[in-house]
């Protein structure tokens, strides 16, 4: 009894706290480490290449409001870094396998012996059985790639990427993409090494 107060107070942790570890949308960046982002201050937005058109103007709305909080200002063409995005959505199947049961039965076999002082001869063995039941479970995927390049050079400088489930709620998924900026944006820009 004790056991199983321990151990559903141990799943109710757990439940409770997995959306805060490891059940969000991965998201990464990566940087040039010779720039010096200090040096940039002006922008312009190169393509914007999605699948759902409507995402293409969340897109933009969230970097700007991130770039402009950095003091970068927003120039129609021309500007230092040219902003590029892009979007991969897909099907991704993942397979599960559940046994049940660990096998029992019956079943003999013979054997004899013989050694210094023994010998015999006895029955033993078995067979068992074990069901084992296979499902797929397709599921959307999602990935972002946030790109800022050097305007003159055509350099990557830096990029950001997120990966994440879609989900049938729209709301719940414009939520994600808005997170998913955020994230990508918050240690933005990267400290130059001097």
């Amino acid at each position: 009894m004790k056991f199983r107060s321990v151990l559903m107070a141990a799943t109710c942790a757990t439940l409770l706290l997995a959306p805060a570890y490891g059940f969000g949308d991965q998201v990464k960046t990566d940087y040039n480490h010779q720039t010096n982002f200090g040096t940039y201050h002006t922008y312009s937005w190169g393509k914007v290449k999605v699948t759902n058109q409507l995402d293409s103007d969340r897109i933009k709305r969230a970097v700007d409001e991130k770039l402009q909080k950095d003091g970068w200002q927003e120039v129609t063409t021309g500007g230092q870094v040219t902003v590029m995005a892009t979007d991969n959505i897909h099907t991704e199947q993942e397979a599960e396998t559940y046994y049940s049961g660990m096998g029992d039965g019956m079943g003999m076999g013979m054997g004899w012996g013989g050694g210094w002082g023994w010998g015999g001869w006895g029955m033993d063995g078995g067979l068992g059985g074990a069901e084992a039941m296979s499902t797929v479970t397709n599921t959307r995927e999602a990935h972002l790639i946030v790109d800022l390049f050097d305007t003159k050079s055509k350099q990557l400088l830096w990029r950001g990427v997120s990966r994440g489930e879609l989900t049938d709620k729209p709301e719940v998924n414009r939520k994600r993409l808005f997170g998913d900026i955020n994230n990508m944006f918050k240690d933005f820009p990267p400290k130059s090494k001097k």
